[in-house]
């Protein structure tokens, strides 16, 4: 953010000097419950996907969006409510966010059809999101960058808490109750979430003003294009190869309109200069959107593997939900402490390139490791995999956001951590939808190839019910055959993209952790 555009406070203290004050640690260690509840909402449906498809009786298309509804939001709204959040407040802001999550969490669990349960999914994500995005805002206007690692190391252990149990826990859900609770689990989550928001996360601002001030100051025209444009522009791309033919008109129409609503969103903002929604200045070297770049795809590779991992285990291993739960433990119990010994060293180093790095080359690893799966695949081999790939995650997801705000100017640290939330969050729908694509494809041309019905891959995840029903026979192989296709081409891709970003990150230069603390808002 462009100075004009805030009244910052600045403070400087040696690193090994700043500690948290008492109120300081209360709104992290609160911030870091509500991620928890985010992050169980965001990976509980993993496991529960195929149950609701076959009690709402929908397709496979509506069971896509019933995960990518809710990412589509969160991403789309995150820039938008961190700028509205430094004119009307972060506590304003939170406390609207987790209204939203609520709201959304009711509507999903009286659902009856998917109209009502893409709505809720819709709104969950808006608050999902606007509580993503605040975390990171509120630690950077709290807690020196030098210093950040090492305490926002707690929202990611509880993040990590809610992804390692969410699977588990919807599997369990399933089996023993109704797919309705994956979405009842919230409400004491959502009345703590308030309490604790209202009670402790109390932030003053810097700079006094009226409402009519703080309405002036809202960038309404840039929040419409960039709401808009980027929902024309993601609805196509997850329409595409899925519910409409990428050469289509239904597919092509809502991508050029994004594009061209984005085109005018940035000439805007480039023309508007006082109180722009986004300032342009974070993407202001190449480092930056290298690390930008980094970012997005390791939202795309996190929810892509979230999402077809469980997929895998259900439908070629034949494993039940709570199973396919119980083997994502790997992944999530090695991104932990990972990201947390990550945190520590880059803060005792000053340093984070090399974990940038690092990360990048065991994902990659990891990610072509997949590639060896097939239909007999041991519980032993896909935990190794899963083992090494939640160690290189876990370094990169750490090392990456205190790479954005060293490369930032101490002004626009709260943005840009904002924009590191918000294109993440970005490849999580890109991930789902470009993997769903090259999953029906490529499923697809396998069926056809040994002459089975293509229906079967529009209705993968009802179809695997289907299957535990028939005997071993030289049919059911060829249709896990084609299964194994589809996964293959999905691990092909998760790959190329992970290795993209390893050769893009080596742009990033070498840039100080030590920098004065600017804040618009200080810990009451």
């Amino acid at each position: 953010m462009s100075e004009s555009n805030i009244e910052a406070k600045g403070e400087y203290q040696a690193p090994d000097v700043w500690k948290p004050q008492k109120n300081e640690l209360v709104i992290m260690i609160s911030l870091s419950f509500i991620s928890l509840m985010v992050a169980l909402d965001a990976t509980i449906l993993v496991t529960v996907l195929p149950v609701i498809a076959q009690k709402l009786d929908g397709t496979a298309a509506e069971a896509f969006w019933t995960g990518t509804s809710y990412l589509l939001t969160s991403s789309i709204f995150q820039p938008v409510i961190a700028s509205v959040s430094a004119i009307f407040g972060r506590q304003q802001l939170l406390i609207t966010s987790l209204l939203f999550f609520t709201i959304g969490s009711i509507l999903c669990s009286v659902a009856e059809n998917f109209t009502t349960l893409l709505g809720g999914r819709c709104i969950q994500g808006i608050g999902g999101g606007g509580i993503i995005t605040l975390t990171q805002v509120i630690f950077c206007d709290i807690v020196p960058l030098r210093q950040r690692p090492k305490y926002f190391s707690m929202v990611l252990g509880c993040w990590s808490i809610g992804s390692i149990i969410g699977p588990v826990v919807g599997g369990k859900l399933v089996e023993s109750t109704s797919w309705r609770w994956a979405f009842h689990i919230n409400y004491p989550f959502c009345g703590i979430g308030f309490i604790v928001a209202i009670l402790f996360v109390q932030l003053d601002a810097v700079a006094k003003l009226t409402i009519q001030e703080k309405l002036k100051r809202v960038d309404w025209l840039g929040a419409i294009l960039f709401v808009g444009s980027m929902t024309s522009l993601l609805i196509g791309i997850s329409w595409g190869g899925i519910q409409h033919p990428w050469d289509s008109a239904a597919t092509i129409t809502p991508i050029v309109m994004g594009l061209a609503g984005t085109v005018i969103f940035f000439l805007w903002e480039f023309n508007r200069k006082d109180y722009t929604l986004l300032p342009l200045a974070v993407f202001g070297s190449w480092s930056a959107i290298a690390a930008f770049y980094n970012a997005l795809i390791n939202g795309l590779l996190l929810f892509t593997i979230l999402y077809y991992w469980p997929f895998y285990d259900m439908s070629v291993r034949d494993r039940y939900p709570t199973q396919a739960g119980v083997d994502m433990l790997p992944v999530c119990l090695l991104t932990v402490p990972s990201s947390v010994v990550v945190s520590i060293l880059t803060t005792r180093l000053g340093r984070f390139r090399w974990a940038i790095w690092g990360g990048w080359v065991i994902t990659t690893l990891a990610c072509g490791l997949q590639i060896l799966l097939d239909v007999h695949s041991t519980t032993v081999t896909t935990s190794v995999f899963l083992a090494v790939l939640g160690i290189g995650m876990g370094m990169v997801l750490t090392s990456l956001n205190v790479g954005i705000q060293a490369i930032s100017k101490p002004e626009d640290a709260a943005m840009a951590a904002s924009m590191y939330g918000f294109l993440r969050s970005l490849g999580m729908p890109l991930g789902v939808a470009l993997s769903g694509t090259i999953f029906t494809n490529s499923m697809s041309d396998k069926l056809s190839e040994l002459g089975l019905h293509t229906s079967i891959a529009h209705n993968s995840e009802q179809y695997i019910f289907v299957l535990r029903t028939m005997a071993d026979s030289p049919h059911k192989s060829a249709i896990l055959s084609s299964y194994m296709k589809g996964f293959d081409s999905v691990f092909i891709m998760t790959t190329a993209v992970s290795a993209s970003a390893l050769v893009v990150s080596l742009i990033i230069r070498k840039y100080s952790m030590d920098k004065i603390l600017l804040a618009q808002f200080s810990a009451r």
